[in-house]
């Protein structure tokens, strides 16, 4: 196969996946997300000297990417590697990698874990680095649910924001809290931020973190979200299952906003 061609083969699968209505299997070899995965400190510093080291080819030879996972398993080379993808260089700033992996491993105690969570890893590192400014403050939000006079259940989510100064009060119902949460908070956003209007929820999951402590147990929530040109991980945390989503939720739009690129609100529409 010419390598011009060789090149598409992830884009291919992914597309096959897609009309076929099926979620890409992360693990596939070759073109699978995790399939030029690293995670361990000192594979990733191997990789950073020289990827044949631990890796066969090259992943752009067929389209894929290398992906350098944040765990408790990480070391400055998984922080320092990690920072290039925005454009930063922490290898001559030991001190401050140091400080981010330790700030990753007091997260990971508290029951997060960033190796599906790309987006809101780079969004700590960012605030580390003093690269973040905040798109939009939470003033409060509120879920009901309930089930109406026709046995349809209802939730409805409201969300007040503040907005460079303006505050923002929508309401939106959705299938399920977590559904109508995001609804309002897109509601809110989008006439400032209108970049968001192409981003879609393309996985949900929940995990229970600490099972023994029955229905008081801790929650883990990762959100998958992608828009017309990639797709990213985010990640909450808590006991209460709304809190962790709307954590997610939020990690996500402000993951979509900073790499936009518009560190600024665009002005309302009227």
């Amino acid at each position: 196969m010419p390598e011009k061609k060789l090149v598409q083969l992830t884009e291919l699968s992914r597309y096959v996946d897609e009309i076929a209505n099926l979620l890409p299997n992360e693990r596939q070899p070759y073109v699978g997300r995790h399939a030029f995965a690293h995670k361990a400190g000192i594979h990733v510093s191997a990789i950073a000297r020289h990827s044949s080291t631990y890796e066969h080819m090259s992943p752009s030879a067929i389209g894929n990417e290398r992906r350098i996972l944040i765990s408790e398993l990480s070391g400055r080379s998984n922080v320092s590697f990690k920072s290039h993808e925005f454009s930063a260089d922490l290898e001559k700033e030991p001190e401050l990698s140091s400080k981010i992996v330790d700030r990753v491993k007091k997260y990971e105690q508290l029951g997060y874990q960033f190796e599906d969570a790309d987006a809101s890893f780079k969004l700590l590192t960012a605030k580390a680095l003093g690269k973040y400014k905040p798109f939009f403050a939470l003033k409060s939000f509120r879920v009901s649910v309930e089930k109406n006079v026709f046995g349809k259940m209802v939730s409805e989510a409201t969300v007040k924001l503040d907005v460079e100064g303006e505050e923002v009060h929508t309401v939106a119902e959705g299938d399920g809290p977590v559904n109508a949460l995001d609804g309002s908070l897109r509601k809110a956003l989008v006439k400032f931020y209108p970049q968001i209007s192409d981003v879609s929820l393309s996985d949900f999951k929940v995990r229970v973190i600490n099972a023994g402590a029955g229905t008081a147990a801790k929650v883990r929530v990762l959100i998958e979200s992608r828009d017309s040109n990639s797709s990213w991980g985010t990640i909450g945390v808590s006991e209460n299952i709304i809190e962790a989503s709307w954590e997610a939720l939020v990690d996500s739009v402000e993951y979509k906003l900073m790499k936009s690129a518009g560190q600024k609100p665009a002005k309302k529409k009227k």
